[in-house]
């Protein structure tokens, strides 16, 4: 029998790399995690300068501008193409509509009421977000120690909703009822938006679905500011501006370059506990910068929100999946553990 007439051995099996071995969280990453999470704790704060003397709308279209613009340079260091397939339209649009709703809704919840409270409730996005997980796509399974950590966020709120808000008081921005429940609907949004993101980027790169749902979602926001809001060119003062800057640059910057790179190194969930301080840094920035009361209730019910993310952000138990989809064998490093980016955390 000759070499070519010799019956052949079934070739092995192809494995696929297994994933590399995450880096331990030194100093100094710790230290960038907990500045990102400062700075979006100071979001709040940025967008009640910005709101003094700019409508809304139209302050949400100005960051969104800005951080697409960062995008733009930023996708095109990294070589990411900007042609959106057919079969990307919609997971980009809905992305944009769920960030338009989300983002109008939170800075006039933050116009009503405080930044102080703006922070607290915009990280309730994680009471939701759980829940939809487990019950609605069935993605993820809560443990005990995870549910308890919801509640007690939830819980948490809460008490600050019944016991601070309309209470009238003399601070520079008075907590209101309405302003406060504007912010647990954008909240709520939030988490919404958050789990679609991680189904959308299985068809979408991370950062084109970004720079996208920036850009179209400046379009709706100047659109709708254009057609119901009065800007002046008066409006534009010194704090504005400054909070504008912030809210575009070192947010929408900064914070996404800082995340983008710490995720090549580590898990998100070993990232994702820093966010536990943000609430925190929210309240603290609104006391210091714009004089938010500081009763008693808010400082507690901030540090059990953030003892709530702290729990359940050590990551549910992954449901398995019949099949992995075509673009996360493409594209390992969009699983969706590591798809919460900045314009999710930060959207807020």
């Amino acid at each position: 029998m000759t070499p070519a007439e010799e019956p052949r051995s079934p070739s092995p099996p192809t494995v696929a790399a297994a994933p590399p071995t995450p880096a331990p969280v030194g100093p100094g990453t710790a230290v960038l995690a907990m500045l990102t999470s400062a700075l979006w704790g100071g979001t709040p704060t940025a967008i009640r300068f910005a709101t003094d003397s700019l409508p809304p709308v139209m302050v949400a279209a100005i960051r969104f501008g800005l951080a697409a613009l960062f995008m733009l340079f930023w996708i095109r260091w990294e070589g990411v193409g900007l042609r959106i397939h057919r079969q990307q339209w919609r997971p980009i649009w809905g992305a944009s509509l769920l960030l338009f709703v989300q983002i109008v809704t939170f800075n006039w919840g933050v116009a009503g009421s405080n930044s102080s409270h703006g922070s607290l409730f915009i990280n309730t996005f994680l009471f939701w977000v759980g829940p939809i997980e487990q019950f609605v796509t069935r993605t993820a399974r809560l443990s005990g120690r995870q549910w308890f950590g919801l509640w007690l966020a939830g819980i948490s709120s809460l008490a600050v909703l019944l016991g601070d808000a309309g209470t009238g008081g003399k601070e520079r921005d008075p907590a209101t009822l309405g302003g406060d429940l504007i912010l647990l609907v954008s909240g709520l949004i939030l988490g919404i938006k958050i789990v679609y993101t991680r189904h959308a980027v299985q068809s979408v790169e991370p950062g084109k679905l970004i720079f996208w749902h920036d850009v179209l979602g400046t379009a709706l926001f100047l659109a709708c500011s254009l057609a119901f809001e009065t800007t002046r060119s008066q409006g534009f003062t010194t704090a504005a501006v400054a909070g504008l800057l912030y809210q575009g640059l070192l947010v929408g910057g900064l914070c996404f370059a800082i995340q983008a790179v710490q995720l090549r190194k580590h898990t998100a969930s070993q990232i994702a506990v820093f966010s536990a301080s943000t609430p925190l840094f929210g309240i603290l920035f609104g006391a210091w910068f714009r004089g938010d009361r500081l009763g008693w209730s808010l400082p507690v019910a901030g540090l059990g929100v953030a003892v709530g993310i702290l729990m359940v952000s050590r990551g549910a138990t992954p449901r398995p999946a019949p099949s992995p989809t075509p673009a996360t064998d493409r594209h390992p490093e969009l699983s969706p553990a590591s798809t919460e980016t900045e314009s999710d955390q930060s959207a807020g």
